[in-house]
This record gives C-alpha cells, sequence and structure tokens, in this order.
C-alpha cells in the first residue's frame, strides 16, 4: 500500500504565543516513509523543536512573533507498519477516566447494554453500530469542550466526538481504549480524523462509529487518552486565528473494503 497525505495551514499570530503542532505521522516501522516539513513566518523559514511523545507521538514547538505563519506537511507511506506496540502501563492507563471519556459516568449503563457481548469482534461491532446509530454527524455542532456525556445527550457531533463516546463506553466495560488522531484517505469532507482504538485479542483495534473512511487506509498521528492528547495544535500563551486548514489523503489504486464486523489495526 502507498499512502500519500499532506496538511496545509495558515495561523495568524495576534500576540506572540507558543504553538504545538501535531500533524506529522508517527514513526511506521516496517514502512518507507518520505515526508517534508516547513514553517514559513511573515516570509521567512522558522525552525521548530520536534519532542517526541509517547506512542511516537511527535510534537512540532515554535516561538511566533506577531504575524501570519505558514505550515505545510507532506508525507508518503509506502507499504503496512507492524502492529502497535502493548504495554502494560497502557493497558492500565487507558481503562481509566479522562477528560474527555469519562468512563465512570457510563458504567452501569454500558454494562446494561455491552455486558452480554463476551465475544471480542462481536463488542466492538456493536459499540461501533450503537455509537453510529445514536449520534449525528454535524460538523459545527459540538464544542471542542464536550465530552462524551455531552455527545450522547446531544445526539451529535463530528468525529472526536463519536471517538470519545466509543472510548468512554469500552473503558466501561473494562476494554482499554483510547483516541488516535490519522489521517484517513476516502474520508469526506477532508479532514484530520479521530477514531478509537481498543485492545482485543492481544492487539490494538480500530473502532470508527462514524464510518466515513476504510480502517485500513489510516496513517496514525498521535494516540492518546482523548482529543487534549491528539489535538493538530496547541497554542499556548498569545493570541492565534486559524485562517486556513487544507487536509489532503489518498492511496494509489482503490480504497480497501472495510466490513464492521471485522477486527482492524492501524496499519
Amino acid at each position: 500500500m502507498r499512502r500519500q497525505v499532506a496538511a496545509g495551514l495558515e495561523v495568524a499570530i495576534i500576540a506572540p504565543t507558543t504553538l504545538e503542532f501535531q500533524i506529522a505521522v508517527a514513526p511506521h516501522p516496517g514502512t518507507t516513509v518520505y515526508e517534508a516539513l516547513s514553517f514559513v513566518l511573515n516570509g521567512s523559514a522558522v525552525s521548530a523543536l520536534e519532542i517526541s511523545g509517547g506512542h511516537g507521538n511527535r510534537i512540532h514547538k515554535l516561538d511566533v512573533a506577531e504575524g501570519n505563519l505558514v505550515v505545510d506537511y507532506a508525507a508518503t507511506i509506502v507499504g503496512r507498519t507492524d502492529p502497535a506496540p502493548v504495554t502494560e502501563y497502557d493497558l492500565s492507563m487507558y481503562l481509566r477516566p479522562s477528560r474527555y471519556a469519562e468512563s465512570d459516568k457510563f458504567f452501569g449503563f454500558a454494562a446494561t447494554e455491552f455486558g452480554n457481548y463476551l465475544d471480542s469482534a462481536a463488542l466492538l461491532e456493536r459499540v461501533s453500530l450503537w455509537v453510529g446509530t445514536r449520534l449525528n454527524y454535524v460538523p459545527g455542532s459540538s464544542d471542542p469542550l464536550d465530552g462524551a456525556v455531552d455527545t450522547l445527550l446531544a445526539g451529535a457531533g463530528v468525529c472526536r466526538d463519536f471517538a470519545h463516546l466509543v472510548v468512554a463506553l469500552l473503558r466501561a466495560v473494562n476494554v482499554p481504549a483510547r483516541v488516535v488522531s490519522v489521517y484517513a484517505p476516502g474520508l469526506y469532507p477532508m479532514d484530520f480524523h479521530a477514531v478509537a482504538e481498543a485492545y482485543v485479542d492481544g492487539q490494538w483495534r480500530v473502532v470508527d462509529g462514524t464510518l466515513l473512511a476504510p480502517r485500513q487506509s489510516l496513517v496514525r498521528i498521535a494516540t492518546g487518552r482523548d482529543a487534549a492528547d491528539v489535538a493538530f495544535l496547541d497554542n499556548h500563551k498569545g493570541a492565534i486565528a486559524l485562517n486556513r486548514l487544507e487536509v489532503s489523503a489518498i492511496v494509489d489504486g482503490d480504497l480497501p473494503r472495510d466490513s464492521i464486523d471485522h477486527l482492524v489495526s492501524i496499519g
């Protein structure tokens, strides 16, 4: 498989600040990756500090003065990566409630809805279908501060909201789960995408309640407890405005065919 992904951003810096971007793909062992990343502030190239986080997350941090920042990233990934590693710390961390995936508020409810699904594949299929049918995908319908409870009550959201609800429900039935930001060939409308990953049968498996893109072609960017860990842009101190965001993700040839009842890992 050959996948090509790209992102372009223009950020107006209203007051000097520190920015952190998570738009570069995580390391993909077993593949060949070609990539280019540039930051241009007021017409001049500037350098960013790359910080390596857990799960291969790559944070690009830079201090910027007032002006216009243009960010361009492009990568080609050839082949499929090895399965994501699993640690005992992960299996403990991703059972715990987090800011946007308040699994402790779903314990009784999730046990009633999903407690009888002992087969792992059936459980993931059931949760994915349940979330996909209970929520409407409506751009702009949610607030960036909304968590899984807000999403369930509202009955609508975007990809991060679907992922948070999936993660909260799975953690509530004792399945470790986390959020992954990805490039998603086939996604429409095209954007950065968020999905859930659940630890099932010894591997991390993708659950995407939106069903908007085939899971087999996803490209991992960042992995964490919820959106707080995987945001494509964080702003510290000053004021900014995001004036442009363009994302693309394609595969050579036909998109893979996906089926909700299959166990799929990000590769």
